[in-house]
């Protein structure tokens, strides 16, 4: 049996190419960049050209870029980060209620163990921001607001840039989890988002699992989460994982300029999927079908549980995954669901497509729903 894989948004395989950019640092090039001896100064060398290459890519200065070990630690410490250093200007940040959980679980840790203020901002039930909110929640003593680009789960795409621009005009730090933005859709100038900080992760464009960055704009200084070394400016102590970050520049530079997910081969696939799903009764589309993520699709199955129809598509040799929990035996509604105002119990399946994903691939999970359906 053929393995469909219908599960990009978690992460994509390695491509060749990016692999081959590391392969140099997994045997010959093994030197610590901070030691001063020749090996040493060539695995700086290799890092020093790395940053440079994402900077150029990404229109910015290299040293506005500090690697991080993905897309988790990038959240973290642009929202630990900033929160602490500019603590003394504020207590309070923004959010919204549908924010990967490296972003909630950051901001609740600041309310409940160093006396922080969250404000969650709503959604409507396309699972959209509004501007308005955000313009209304901004306070004197708001120090920081942090919103994603693209949602995860459901594909819905923020209006990004003008959640940025009102946090400029208000004089407030903007951060935007962009780590599913970057790939797929159009990228030039990573000031495109307004915003002081933004995360990128390499696994979700066909580059190495292990590796991200934080882009922070000069010259806004942080507050380092991690303890140690001078390594990335001071700002993320530890040695460089360099193999993983030759793969991460080699993978900016070829997939985000030009998304690696190419809008014209998936939409028309995505659009079928979606005229598919709307043709069977007891399935509910999931997120904006205007604003999406061209490569995802997420649905409900009512009163179905999410376990049995990911395991059921396993079977059938079709690889989804779902938005909700599994907790003590007992799947727990997904946290962006409900904010979208979701609440009836049923299956959550989102598939997201990739660079390789063919005609055939989504035939062959339409005859494979309707009979796990059926089974279930």
């Amino acid at each position: 049996m053929n393995t469909i894989y219908f599960d990009h948004n978690a992460t994509t395989p390695l491509d060749a190419r990016v692999r081959a950019a590391m392969e140099p640092c997994l045997g010959e090039v093994f030197g610590n960049p901070s030691s001063v001896h020749r090996l040493g100064q060539r695995a700086r060398a290799l890092l020093d050209d790395a940053r440079e290459r994402v900077a150029r890519t990404l229109q910015c200065k290299p040293a506005e870029i500090v690697f991080t070990s993905g897309g988790t630690e990038s959240d973290n410490l642009a929202i630990f980060g900033l929160a602490r250093h500019y603590q003394t200007r504020g207590r309070h940040i923004i959010t919204s209620s549908i924010e990967h959980h490296a972003v909630l679980h950051a901001c609740e840790y600041l309310r409940r163990r160093e006396g922080f203020e969250v404000t969650q901002l709503p959604v409507d039930g396309a699972g959209m921001i509004s501007p308005r909110d955000l313009e209304m929640a901004i306070r004197p003593d708001t120090i920081l607001v942090t919103l994603m680009a693209a949602n995860n789960e459901v594909g819905t795409v923020q209006p990004v840039a003008e959640l940025g621009a009102i946090c400029r005009e208000k004089g407030v730090f903007f951060h935007t989890d962009a780590v599913q933005w970057f790939g797929k859709e159009p990228s030039g100038s990573i000031q495109q988002f307004n915003a002081q900080l933004v995360s990128l992760c390499g696994h979700k464009i066909y580059g190495p699992k292990g590796c991200g960055l934080l882009y922070l704009q000069a010259p806004l200084p942080i507050d380092s989460v991690l303890l140690g070394g001078g390594q990335e400016n001071e700002r993320r102590a530890g040695t460089e994982n360099l193999a993983n970050i030759l793969g991460l520049a080699d993978a900016v530079e070829r997939f985000i300029p030009r998304p690696v997910f190419d809008r014209e081969t998936l939409q028309p696939l995505t659009d079928r999927l979606l005229a598919f799903l709307d043709s069977l009764p007891p399935v509910r589309f999931c997120g904006s079908r205007a604003h999406r993520l061209v490569n995802t699709i997420a649905f409900t199955v009512p009163g179905a549980d999410s376990l049995a129809v990911l395991a059921g598509l396993d079977l059938e040799g079709i690889c989804v995954s779902s938005g909700s929990a599994c907790t003590a035996g007992s799947i727990q509604p997904s946290h962006v669901l409900s904010a979208m105002g979701i609440r009836e119990p049923g299956a959550m399946v989102r598939i997201s497509l990739g660079r390789d994903s063919t005609r055939a691939d989504v035939e062959a999970f339409e005859r494979s729903l309707p009979r796990v359906l059926a089974r279930l």
